[in-house]
């Protein structure tokens, strides 16, 4: 049990970015920061009235403290850019952790279990021909087929694959790993665009079903990724036939209809064309130039936008399910949600 609080509260005060001293402060002096370290580190037990405090400085419930530990997670592919920071690292993936746990929790609860299977985990990847044959078999083990993907985000739940979003700025891309060895999970930016948002979950996709050659540096590991995601969105017979084998010139028009239809956008879309050597390099070069000399159309303003939906639903559905069947109480669905009980009965309904 002191192990199960000391780690709670160092999770709660990573999720929070508080230091040890920030924490003391928040709970006006109650407790010094080093006392808080010896929590921590399990070398003291805190009593009731310091618990109740930590929960009011941390903003969780008393009883997060005690919940226990169901999850680990490893081979994690943190994809960011150098301006976020170590601190928020942790924090997101504090955040995710906490999140899968609550999630594995209820499967638990309704007795559910899956494993994730890879049908092209055999396939080692070199180059981006290899990308290409792989996104093949993966579209046809899946029974895709090849056109437009209408929910990629639920795609990737109904083949067991842990679907987190969380709500940051540019900061933070999206990262990739494996839960207890065995449990795929995705993190995505909730705040991205619907196409960046398909976009990056499929990239992430790729660091876990892509068994890359071990001599591949991690920049061409990330142009593999990349390189799939597009694949995925457009598989070269669907994308040849919508624009061609080569082209001198691609209109404007023909981008917007494409990013409409397909859910991808116009820079990945050009980006796929140049790795297919249906532009050239010169050409690609010069749309470079022309997106990012404006800040709207490198935001892809006013270019068009996917009318389709992607978000996360399935833990929802479950916990829904699961208080419907009475197979928890509503104050167990409510702290497995993160929420008040007064706020999730509100959402809930049951017939």
């Amino acid at each position: 049990m002191k192990t199960t609080v000391a780690r709670r509260i160092k999770s709660a005060r990573t999720l929070a970015g508080f230091s040890l001293r920030k924490l003391s402060d928040k709970m006006n002096g109650l407790v010094s920061y080093n006392a808080i370290l010896k929590y921590e580190k399990a070398q003291m037990m805190p009593d009731s009235k310091v618990m109740i405090q930590l929960a009011k400085a941390l903003n969780v419930k008393v009883n997060y403290f005690f919940m226990p530990y169901n999850v680990e997670i490893n081979t994690i592919e943190f994809r960011k850019k150098s301006r976020l920071s170590v601190k928020r690292e942790k924090a997101i993936k504090e955040m995710m952790t906490d999140s899968i746990s609550r999630y594995i929790q209820l499967e638990e609860f309704l007795n559910l279990s899956y494993k994730f299977k890879n049908p092209i985990g055999d396939l080692v990847i070199e180059r981006g021909n290899d990308v290409e044959n792989a996104v093949n078999k993966l579209l046809s083990a899946w029974q895709l087929g090849i056109n437009a993907l209408p929910n990629v985000i639920e795609l990737l739940e109904d083949k067991e694959i842990k679907v987190i979003e969380v709500d940051e700025d540019d900061c933070f891309d999206g990262f990739s790993g494996w839960a207890n060895d065995q449990i795929p999970i995705i993190v995505v930016n909730k705040s991205f665009s619907i196409e960046r948002k398909r976009f990056t979950a499929l990239h992430e996709l790729g660091h876990l079903v892509l068994n890359f050659k071990k001599s591949l540096s991690a920049k061409e590991i990330e142009n593999l990724c990349h390189r799939f995601a597009g694949a995925m969105l457009m598989p070269r017979e669907t994308f040849l036939k919508e624009l061609g084998e080569h082209r001198n010139k691609i209109s404007k028009a023909e981008l917007i209809a494409i990013k409409e239809t397909y859910g991808i956008s116009i820079q990945a879309t050009m980006h796929r064309a140049k790795d297919l050597e249906i532009v050239n390099e010169q050409r690609y070069i010069g749309f470079r130039k022309w997106i990012n000399a404006d800040i709207n159309r490198k935001k892809e303003i006013n270019l068009g936008s996917y009318l389709g939906k992607e978000q996360s639903n399935r833990f929802k559905q479950l916990l829904n399910r699961a208080a419907a069947e009475d197979v928890i109480s509503m104050s167990k669905a409510a702290n497995l949600a993160n929420v008040k009980l007064a706020v999730f009965r509100d959402e809930f309904f049951a017939l």
